[in-house]
């Protein structure tokens, strides 16, 4: 049992979860910096990033009743949070479409409400661990599957809570998980602070 390895999760300094097309360029490791294409989403509720990768299996039994296989039959891989820049063009573009959001907070925004399918996109999910370890999640392949209820209110931020499902990709691969140490030479990569999400 080691307690170093035991970890807290935060978002780094420069941004926490970013959006890029489709068929982008992938990072292949926690520390190169993300290219241009690549649009930071802002800052995020306190509830952070939840993960469900949970699955089913089918018992098959033999006569007699042993069970012989255990197949397994469904799987998720399934990323949600919060977005709460609502002020945030990219982020109405998640969570409207690309096509159906137009302008600029300073020109005008105009968002469309309709029933076009939204295309899915690549993710990239930034965080700072313990002792200034960076950890970076990428989704090749993740479209919006579910919108939680957007609230208007005089105290709580407006937020959209989406869900992004995570599909798998001409490898197999539904997500890659890149964690690396903060470097000696350097000491510090990030504070515990952050700019680029709620916590």
């Amino acid at each position: 049992m080691d307690v170093t390895k035991v970890t807290n999760a935060k978002p780094r300094v420069t941004g926490a979860i970013y959006r890029a097309p489709l068929g982008t360029t992938l990072p292949t490791d926690a520390t190169t910096a993300l290219a241009a294409a690549y649009k930071e989403l802002g800052y995020v509720s306190e509830e952070g990033v939840t993960n469900d990768m949970s699955f089913s299996s089918d018992d098959v039994r033999a006569w007699g009743g042993d069970v012989v296989m255990t197949p397994r039959s469904e799987t998720n891989d399934n990323f949600s949070w919060t977005l709460i820049e609502s002020l945030n063009v990219e982020v109405l573009k998640v969570v409207y479409g690309d096509d159906n959001v137009t302008g600029t907070l300073e020109t005008g925004i105009k968002v469309k409400k309709n029933a076009l399918e939204q295309v899915a996109s690549v993710w990239v999910i930034d965080q700072l661990l313990r002792d200034n370890a960076l950890k970076r999640i990428v989704i090749p392949n993740g479209k919006l599957k579910e919108l939680g209820e957007i609230t208007y209110n005089d105290s709580d931020p407006v937020g959209y809570a989406v869900t992004i499902a995570a599909l798998s990709n001409d490898d197999g691969d539904s997500h890659y998980e890149y964690i690396k140490a903060a470097a000696a030479s350097t000491g510090s990569t990030g504070s515990t602070g952050s700019t680029g999400s709620g916590n």
